[in-house]
């Protein structure tokens, strides 16, 4: 059950975010010139183009919680996502990776961005192991789940029907850590912790969210979520969102170096992903499109695989955006063949 109004227009789910973008790009505009306003919309459309998964993965767990902490996560969630995930969180993983301080990398950053983006490139397996291992965790446990719906059902069915979401998870993110440790990272150690502590988040994370669910009153589970439980959904939403971003943050220096335009940009994109998300809630997109979910989660296991590939291998990011947007655009096709099936009269 959603308790937000669905009635909305385009312009009042969009709006906002449309004032926002047109207010940084006017800004940039008159700080650093024209030049700038190319690469901060380059970053936003790309930013939106690969997280549409992203966007389908938070309206379902945001439907979980109610209007309040609903909110929480559009504003405030917002500004984690802005300004902790894709500005102040790659500057503590070039400090950690490095050794150097915080200010000796924010004053990189600022006065050598080159030598920043050198950095941050060296830091990128640890980032790809630990998310990578965190969205694989994710994938595998939904396709583990007994379901009613399948979308390839010759294939879902196969690990479904056992219905051992917590074991094919953990069996995954065994297989990547073994995968990391013999092939794509030998004699690297730290790719090896960085993948067991994407897998302990997870764990931890949902393992906690069920918990806190379990021990609720069984007349009160149906209701939504609130207090702790949402506390612990929402700080699942923002790893996941920084899982998601880590890709796109390295590969933004490849239009631009400047950090706060690669800040901006990436920013503006998360500001439509979010309206996205509120889009897909509101309208209920996920139960008018029964297999959504299922191309989200196939997207997500896809960008896992692919981000632990890249530990040793690189993939072009066009690559890993266009496979992503092939799953949901064909489980969207499906979803609209099977509802014209079910609405197509009987002769």
């Amino acid at each position: 059950m959603v308790t937000v109004a669905k009635n909305d227009s385009l312009g009042r789910l969009y709006g906002m975010s449309a004032v926002i973008a047109l207010g940084i790009l006017l800004a940039a505009f008159i700080i650093s010139g024209p030049g700038a306003v190319i690469p901060i919309a380059a970053l936003a459309v790309i930013e939106v183009t690969f997280s549409f998964d992203n966007a389908v993965i938070n309206s379902e767990v945001l439907a979980r919680m109610n209007a309040r902490w609903q909110t929480v996560f559009l504003t405030v969630g917002i500004a984690v996502a802005v300004f902790g995930v894709r500005f102040l969180l790659p500057l503590v993983m070039v400090s950690s990776t490095t050794g150097h301080s915080l200010g000796h990398v924010f004053d990189l950053a600022l006065h050598n961005p080159g030598q920043y983006s050198l950095e941050l490139h060296e830091a990128y397996p640890l980032i790809a192991s630990f998310g990578g291992i965190f969205l694989l965790m994710l994938g595998m446990r939904f396709f583990g789940e007994k379901k009613e719906v399948h979308w390839l059902k010759p294939l879902e069915s196969l690990i479904a029907d056992f219905n051992q979401p917590w074991w094919y998870s953990i069996a995954g993110a065994l297989a990547a850590l073994a995968a990391i440790r013999f092939v794509l990272a030998r004699g690297e150690p730290r790719l090896v912790v960085a993948g067991l502590l994407g897998a302990l988040t997870f764990l931890a994370i949902k393992g906690l969210s069920e918990l806190l669910v379990h021990l609720q009153p069984s007349h009160k589970r149906a209701v939504l979520a609130t207090g702790w439980i949402a506390l612990v959904y929402f700080l699942y939403l923002e790893i996941l969102d920084a899982s998601f971003s880590f890709d796109g943050v390295i590969a933004a220096f490849a239009i631009t170096k400047e950090v706060f335009l690669i800040a901006a940009g990436l920013g503006i994109g998360a500001l439509f992903v979010r309206s996205m998300t509120l889009h897909l809630l509101r309208r209920e997109t996920l139960q008018s499109y029964r297999y959504l979910i299922h191309g989200a989660h196939y997207a997500i296991t896809t960008l896992a695989i692919m981000l632990l590939i890249t530990i040793r291998y690189d993939i072009p990011d066009l690559v890993t955006g266009f496979l992503g947007l092939t799953f949901i655009a064909a489980a969207f096709y499906s979803s609209v063949r099977h509802n014209r099936r079910e609405h197509a009269p009987l002769i």
